[in-house]
């Protein structure tokens, strides 16, 4: 930790546990993937209460949602390195409460999807917020792991939010899921106003000018190893996005047919990722953030390998065992570089922590899906473009990481200056 982790607040709270700190800080970042994930279930709910035809047309509340999540993330990192931490988050917590309550007393399917954007918008706070906080902090190593156990958290909470939103909806009708948003919400900022003081360092404080931020952008850009970090985190999270676009088509679709045990072996997957951040976090001190980040990302690149000889040796359809396998392993490894590639990106910068993860929230978030989406649209029945998705983008990746260090691995030293 930080000789400098105090809250600079002037607070009296309490002093905050290392544990009570990792889950305030896991379960408000949470906020967005809960809030995203619960209502899947609703879906068919909510068509036939609006009366709509194309039961496409209920993507648009996922897509709106992250549209808003996506752009909000450039305001509340400046806004947090002039007000304070605390103030921007509750900002974000107080839009995520209005856009929850528009969303229960919606009278049509235009006002629902206004509400979805408006609970994007705050959603986005949670994540950068958190972020800058973490970096307060924490730094280095120790910044990778306490990320790693926020991510374990992250990363489980999708799995139960389906089965979450699926017993709301059997006590009452779909607008009780976006009541129990609005309660989340208001629980997560109770906890959050009451316990977390103000880690902003006063020295740290700047002001909210187009100039200062346009600055602190180039300063990202200039930083060699914050870019390279960013830019590769955003290529990986591509290969995520093209995953969870094409997860359903693949098992519950033409490819494997699975239909109603699609989500448990969604939710499967999704639970050892939760295990590789636990990994990371009990390794990462040890072994150094280089060393293990390298090792995930060359043990990516040779895992996708193999599922692009899978998929091409068996017509785009292999067993259903042996992808699995091959895709989890894949999954584990990505879930294994995330904490670090995000302790790289930040850690140079933080005396602009704020600015600098909603810059690096914007363009890993805005980059991955759209490289996600990229790959998605290449489904043809067969699990073969996601295969050759997950080489081309992992190898990327790889080829912007070894530009950041020089072409050499696994090494502990800090990358080449620019």
């Amino acid at each position: 930790m930080n000789p400098q982790d105090a809250g600079t607040g002037g607070s009296f709270r309490p002093a905050l546990g290392f544990r009570e700190f990792v889950a305030i800080v896991a379960f408000t970042m949470s906020l967005g993937a809960l809030s995203m994930d619960s209502m899947l279930p609703a879906f068919g709910q909510m068509r036939t209460a609006f009366g709509l035809a194309d039961p496409n047309e209920m993507q648009l509340t996922v897509v709106v949602f992250m549209a808003g999540f996506g752009v909000a993330q450039l305001l509340y990192g400046p806004l947090s390195d002039n007000w304070g931490r605390r103030p921007a988050l509750m900002l974000g917590l107080g839009i995520f409460t209005l856009g929850s309550l528009m969303a229960i007393a919606a009278p049509s399917f235009e006002v629902l999807i206004a509400a979805r954007l408006v609970q994007g918008i705050g959603a986005a706070a949670t994540r950068i917020i958190t972020t800058a906080i973490t970096r307060d902090r924490f730094e280095g190593a120790e910044m990778a792991r306490v990320m790693a156990l926020i991510m374990m958290v992250f990363i489980v909470v999708p799995v139960f939010a389906p089965s979450i939103g699926s017993l709301i909806l059997l006590a009452g009708g779909w607008r009780l899921v976006f009541a129990g948003m609005l309660a989340v919400g208001l629980v997560v900022a109770l906890w959050f106003h009451l316990r977390m003081p103000e880690t902003l360092h006063p020295e740290y404080r700047m002001p909210l000018s187009a100039r200062r931020i346009g600055a602190a952008a180039l300063r990202c850009i200039r930083t060699r190893q914050s870019f390279a970090a960013a830019t590769s985190t955003g290529l990986l999270y591509g290969c995520l996005m093209a995953y969870i676009a094409s997860a359903e088509q693949i098992f519950a679709g033409p490819v494997y047919g699975l239909g109603p045990l699609f989500p448990v072996v969604f939710g499967l997957i999704a639970a050892l990722m939760g295990g590789a951040s636990f990994t990371n976090s009990r390794l990462v001190r040890r072994l150094g953030i280089r060393r293990l980040l390298h090792t995930g990302q060359c043990g990516f690149v040779a895992c996708a390998l193999v599922m692009v000889g899978l998929a091409l040796g068996f017509d785009g359809r292999p067993p259903l065992v042996a992808f699995c396998l091959v895709l989890t392993a894949c999954l584990f490894l990505f879930s294994l570089t995330m904490p670090n590639f995000n302790a790289l990106a930040m850690s140079p910068l933080g005396d602009i922590a704020g600015t600098a993860s909603s810059l690096i929230g914007f363009y890993t978030t805005i980059g991955g899906a759209m490289l996600g989406g990229l790959v998605a649209r290449f489904f043809d029945g067969t699990v073969i473009p996601l295969s050759l998705g997950f080489l081309v983008l992992g190898g990327a990746s790889l080829a912007v990481t070894l530009w950041a260090e020089g072409g050499r691995l696994f090494g502990d030293a800090p990358a080449a200056p620019h």
